[in-house]
């Protein structure tokens, strides 16, 4: 399947799932000549869920494999068939080769960026950071999350509710990894951060949850004193922070009189037969968190697989899998994976709610395709690999078993349209109804796009 071919919706005489040789370069110029320099279009998704895996997923032990290839690269999995003919995938991932028709994959995703840091912040803000470095710090010189774009262009209407919500971890290596908040968006675009554990039995947000010596009529007390405060214009000269600050205060009070939000977050109102099948696991009840928050109305819903990068040594963490790369994988990465997300799929499906939503699923890079053994790591490691890897998009009108682009025969780098994480956030604002070309302005002053990629409309039915 490295060059596996796109597949497109054509007319009823052609069944949507053959498979078709397609050329970008006919399809890009009409599609980015309805562009503006700013505003919107029209939108195929109501919601965007990033299922952002930290760490690095093994692109050629998952989705794009090589079981051709020499020993020492095809790794110890074999391919196994999925419901869309020629469409392969791990044998680890069963319940996963059901709902892979379900998404387009782009298989030539490909940047430069070695260390998790600056490659994770590539992947949240779909921009390239000024250094290679795992000293990256956030700053507000750097992008904001593409979460907290979509949470100023294209906020939720009902002011209880949170545009953009990330959880259940803030991911880091070493120092915390830039592009997960708004930056100089300002602090009232950041996420609505929950950092509880949904698999735990006493999980609740205490945002939501007033003291009982706190009534609500306190607390709009205290917003009519800030707001007379505000309106004493000579006496406090707000800045952006505060402003900001402000406005997130203005939105908890929002939350906290809100039955809807606090319903969302109720995850004891699930069956426990649902709440079993996504998985007893931080990950499986994130996962069901974010269903519930998208049927409620948020915008973008960013889950966060795991807060370290992991280590296949240690078992635990995200897909850092350096060290005991195989049973890693086919003891906990591959078997959570493939219990959580097809539930997701299927029961998003089933409420309708995946047709409005587009599903992002993808890690800062992928994994060399050569097996390593070193002392540090151990046996049967790869290592981190930006030069090529795969992202699944679902839903919002994807093609259903849709293949762009493709790696060569190692899967080592691209062979057909070379991507970068720059064109998956455009095709993420594109999708949302955000032109990708819309300015913002920096700390310097300066206008810059929110994107500087195009969008993967090929992948669109």
């Amino acid at each position: 399947m490295g060059n596996a071919c796109l597949t497109m919706r054509s007319s009823a005489l052609v069944s949507r799932r053959r498979l078709l040789q397609v050329g970008t370069i006919g399809l890009m110029g009409p599609a980015l000549s309805t562009f503006g320099r700013t505003g919107s279009m029209r939108a195929r998704a109501k919601h965007v869920l990033f299922l952002h895996q930290w760490g690095g997923p093994s692109h050629l032990d998952t989705f794009d494999m090589k079981p051709d290839a020499p020993d020492g690269i095809r790794g110890q999995f074999s391919p196994i068939q999925t419901r869309q003919p020629g469409l392969l995938c791990s044998e680890h991932l069963p319940r996963f080769a059901r709902v892979l028709d379900r998404f387009a994959q782009v298989r030539s995703l490909h940047h430069k960026m070695k260390n998790h840091n600056s490659a994770g912040y590539y992947s949240l803000t779909g921009h390239a950071p000024p250094i290679d470095d795992q000293r990256l710090r956030d700053s507000r010189e750097l992008y904001p999350a593409c979460g907290s774009v979509a949470a100023k262009f294209r906020p939720v209407m009902d002011p209880s509710l949170p545009s953009f919500v990330s959880f259940p971890h803030v991911i880091r290596d070493g120092s915390v990894t830039p592009g997960q908040h708004a930056s100089f968006l300002g602090k009232g675009h950041d996420p609505f951060f929950v950092g509880q554990d949904p698999n735990s039995s006493s999980f609740r947000l205490p945002e939501l949850s007033l003291p009982a010596e706190t009534p609500l009529a306190r607390l709009d007390d205290r917003r009519g004193l800030l707001k007379m405060i505000d309106e004493q214009g000579e006496l406090l000269e707000w800045s952006a922070i505060a402003q900001g600050l402000d406005a997130f205060h203005e939105q908890a009070i929002s939350m906290l009189a809100s039955p809807k939000v606090k319903q969302a977050f109720d995850l004891t109102r699930e069956p426990d037969a649902v709440r079993d099948a996504y998985g007893r696991t931080t990950y499986g009840q994130s996962c069901l968190l974010a269903r519930r928050l998208l049927e409620a109305g948020t915008r973008f819903v960013t889950v966060y697989f795991s807060n370290s990068i992991g280590n296949g040594a240690s078992m635990s963490g995200g897909w850092d899998t350096h060290g005991n790369n195989f049973n890693d994988l086919k003891k906990r990465l591959l078997p959570m994976t493939d219990q959580t997300v097809p539930t997701l799929i299927e029961d998003m499906e089933a409420r309708g709610l995946l047709d409005e939503t587009l599903v992002v699923w993808m890690g800062e890079f992928g994994r060399s395709p050569r097996i390593t053994n070193t002392d540090k790591f151990g046996a049967d490691g790869r290592d981190h690999w930006p030069q090529c890897y795969t992202a699944l998009l679902g839903g919002a009108g994807i093609t259903p078993g849709a293949v762009f682009g493709s790696s060569d025969k190692i899967g080592a780098y691209p062979a057909t349209n070379p991507t970068r994480p720059d064109d998956i956030a455009a095709t993420i604002f594109w999708a949302l109804g955000i032109d990708p070309a819309t300015e913002v302005i920096d700390t310097l002053g300066r206008p810059l796009p929110i994107a500087s990629g195009r969008p993967i409309i090929e992948v669109f039915s």
